[in-house]
């Protein structure tokens, strides 16, 4: 028989009935289930329901791994949310679980960290009045866009390889942010240029006023040379992390990327823009999560017959009601069609998950835990 979820889907798609019994099975499971995954990214358009996946799939990984981390790296974090209990930086046990756990990055931290660092290597204090090292980083990090989030990141992975957590889920920012972050060696290689130029180009300067203070103290304090120095080799630090962990999330079977849509144009559009993007990028992604789909177990066709058959003996406000809910199914199955289209046949076809509309919000672990299932048990609409 065919997969779950693809009987009424085959109403909606113009593949045949031969490709669908050759079709993924349209759930998680081959995700959640596979050993040798350490890095898991979750991404898509912004207001999908990325974090709701991302901890659907921790929840799913705590049940079958040691020990799971769940990162957000996304600025507006929402993770705490989610599961209604307050996380920050460090990471965070989650309520009624004894190996899930979570934490919230920010990138100003990171740089804030990196500069006291600095000012540690050269002996400059935060406070004193010349403020070259602040002023170096913030020449860097205005002058290089997404270095603050590049070193951010390095910081990050450094902490977390540092850790023995056996699965990480990235619940990650809108796709455009996403997209940055893999670019994050390319920044880091123009940062680095950017740091000798500023070496060769105000490395005097700072030298001079380096001198005049450190007389002024007694001799106590860095020089402008020893504070790029120590810049410069922090950077270099950081490209050899990254350039490590990239070598890691290019290995399909330690890393995979899921995409998270619903079924709206805009969303599968930027669904294909990003699974091209990692192709670019050579970064596995064979997952489609699909969310907030109205009846995933009934086709628009079927409940079209039901709606003209009781239609008149419905009031006039319900008549509208059930209008409105029926344009919308329509409409969703048209794209979720379409999803299966670009993503459900050849081998490497996607596996597509279809993930229902509820009456209420996901929050609490309790109902992230039900929920959850549906990532590895979908509805059978044979049922």
């Amino acid at each position: 028989t065919p997969p779950k979820n693809t009987l009424e889907t085959n109403k909606k798609t113009n593949m045949s009935d031969e490709d669908f019994d050759n079709l993924p099975e349209p759930s998680l499971r081959n995700v959640v289930e596979q050993q040798s995954l350490n890095w898991i990214f979750v991404g898509g358009k912004g207001g999908v329901g990325k974090t709701t996946t991302s901890c659907c799939i921790g929840i799913q990984m705590a049940l079958r791994r040691q020990k799971v981390l769940i990162i957000s790296t996304d600025p507006a974090h929402n993770l705490s949310d989610a599961f209604s209990q307050k996380f920050n930086k460090d990471p965070t046990l989650v309520r009624g679980f004894e190996n899930l756990y979570c934490m919230e990055i920010d990138a100003n931290d990171d740089m804030d960290a990196l500069q006291k660092e600095i000012e540690g290597v050269t002996g400059a204090g935060a406070g004193e009045e010349d403020g070259s090292v602040s002023s170096l980083v913030a020449e860097l990090t205005s002058n290089i866009p997404g270095i603050d989030e590049a070193m951010s990141f390095s910081e990050l992975m450094k902490q977390v390889q540092e850790m023995d957590y056996d699965c990480v889920v990235f619940d990650t920012a809108p796709t455009g942010h996403t997209l940055r972050l893999l670019s994050f060696p390319t920044i880091l290689e123009n940062a680095l240029g950017k740091v000798m130029d500023l070496k060769d180009k105000f490395g005097g300067i700072i030298n001079q006023a380096g001198a005049m203070f450190a007389g002024m103290r007694g001799g106590n304090a860095a020089s402008g040379q020893q504070m790029t120095d120590a810049l410069l080799g922090k950077l270099e630090e950081t490209r050899g992390v990254i350039n490590k962990v990239n070598t890691a999330f290019r290995d399909k079977n330690k890393t995979t990327f899921v995409c998270v849509c619903i079924p709206e144009f805009l969303s599968i559009y930027e669904t294909e823009r990003l699974v091209q993007e990692l192709s670019k990028f050579g970064i596995d992604s064979h997952n489609i999560v699909v969310n907030q789909v109205l009846f995933p177990e009934k086709d628009a066709e079927e409940l079209g017959e039901w709606y003209d058959e009781n239609k008149s003996t419905l009031p006039k406000e319900a008549q509208d009601i059930c209008a409105k809910m029926m344009a919308r199914k329509r409409m969703q199955d048209k794209y979720i069609g379409q999803c299966f289209d670009l993503y459900g046949d050849g081998p490497d076809a996607f596996h597509v998950t279809l993930m229902p509309l509820l009456d209420f919000e996901v929050r609490g672990t309790d109902k992230l835990r039900t929920f959850s299932q549906n990532l590895v048990d979908p509805i059978d609409v044979e049922e």
